[in-house]
């Protein structure tokens, strides 16, 4: 029950520090104080932001020499759940602006990069600045949004006499998706792949697989992991991925058959054992085979005199489509050329009538068949007996 109070005391103060967009980084986080001469601008670099930085909350606090501020402003920041509780409304930013400070006062400019910062010092010039405070102030708070991974802070003290004691806090907001390095630049670079694929001139949903395959790398990787993966773990990441978004697009099978015909072109240019190797890793080994791949397969078998593989192939095909009774027709052939006469010629007069997927009719697709078996020397048969018998 102890245990329990403790739980239950924690979780707002976790829910106050994070939300589902993105959390306050308490770790890298700005926390100085300086020492600004009269008559002197001095120049502050912050921490850097981490990685999915878009915002970040600053407080300039102008302290006399024995103040100390009450609060920190990551412990404030723990009470605004994300930068929409400062930038709706100027309750936040009073809120956090509120805290002591003495009656020294000075002017100050925000910077993104550090040659700015210094141009500004040299010619008090701020036309490319990202924030600037004329009026003398000895305290501000800001929501700043930023592209980069640093501010360069310069103060220009406005007391003639002493020196300032001024304290700079910087917080950032880090966005959680972004956190991931995804930016723009990284995004485009990846896209730059994914456009290279064989695939993609096939494609009538470019735009929605782009889509998907950017949203399922970034959700798997940070752009570091990606780019430590060896290229060969690159490739099949790609491969996997570019899969999975073409199911989600509905257009796997442009996919697929690419995978096809780069096995039917080595089929027709005599690499027998090429193709049957590209189609029985690619595709079966892979679980992405559906009938028609048994079907290929089956007749690179048959043409090339390996009936029994032949047969497993096309018995397979039709267990996983009955209907397409091409298979039968096939499987007629086999037992034709393994000393199954009487079964082949019962396949062949059974569907002598049909028409097949193709097209063509089961009698025309048979002549074919037999002229092309003729060709390619297979044993002797009496193929125009069979015709009579199916006509």
């Amino acid at each position: 029950m102890k245990s329990l109070k403790v739980l239950l005391f924690l979780l707002p103060i976790v829910s106050f520090s994070q939300s589902k967009e993105g959390y306050w980084d308490n770790i890298r986080t700005t926390n100085e104080t300086i020492l600004v001469k009269s008559d002197e601008k001095k120049l502050l670099k912050t921490a850097s932001f981490p990685e999915g930085t878009t915002e970040v909350v600053f407080r300039i606090t102008v302290l006399d020499d024995n103040q100390q501020l009450s609060s920190s402003l990551v412990s404030l920041l723990k009470a605004i759940p994300d930068p929409t509780g400062i930038s709706q409304g100027s309750a936040g930013a009073l809120f956090l602006a509120s805290k002591i400070a003495g009656d020294d006062k000075c002017t100050f400019a925000v910077f993104s990069s550090e040659a700015e910062a210094q141009h500004f010092i040299q010619s008090d010039k701020t036309a490319k600045s990202v924030y600037v405070q004329n009026t003398p102030i000895n305290k501000d708070a800001k929501l700043q949004a930023v592209s980069g991974s640093n501010l360069w802070f310069v103060f220009d003290s406005k007391n003639w006499v002493m020196r300032q004691k001024i304290t700079v806090e910087v917080v950032p907001w880090v966005n959680n998706k972004l956190s991931r390095g995804w930016n723009s630049d990284a995004k485009k670079e990846l896209l730059s792949i994914i456009e290279k694929q064989k695939v993609v001139p096939f494609l009538k949903k470019k735009d929605e697989y782009y889509a998907l395959f950017l949203d399922a790398v970034s959700q798997k990787y940070t752009t570091r992991e990606f780019k430590q993966l060896l290229q060969v773990e690159r490739d099949n990441v790609l491969e996997i991925i570019s899969e999975e978004s073409l199911k989600k697009s509905g257009e796997v099978e442009k996919f697929y058959n690419l995978i096809r015909d780069r096995s039917y072109d080595l089929f027709q240019r005599g690499k027998t054992n090429e193709a049957i190797e590209v189609i029985s890793t690619e595709m079966m080994a892979k679980k992405r085979a559906s009938y028609k791949d048994y079907g290929i397969l089956g007749d690179y078998y048959l043409l090339s005199k390996q009936f029994t593989k032949a047969e497993d192939a096309y018995q397979t095909g039709l267990k996983l489509n009955p209907s397409e009774i091409h298979f039968q027709l096939n499987l007629a052939h086999v037992y034709l050329f393994t000393d199954r006469s009487s079964e082949a010629q019962e396949i062949y007069k059974k569907y002598a009538n049909q028409t097949l997927s193709n097209g063509m009719s089961w009698t025309e697709q048979a002549r074919t068949d037999f002229k092309r078996f003729e060709k390619l020397n297979f044993p002797k048969q009496n193929y125009r007996k069979i015709i009579r018998s199916m006509d």
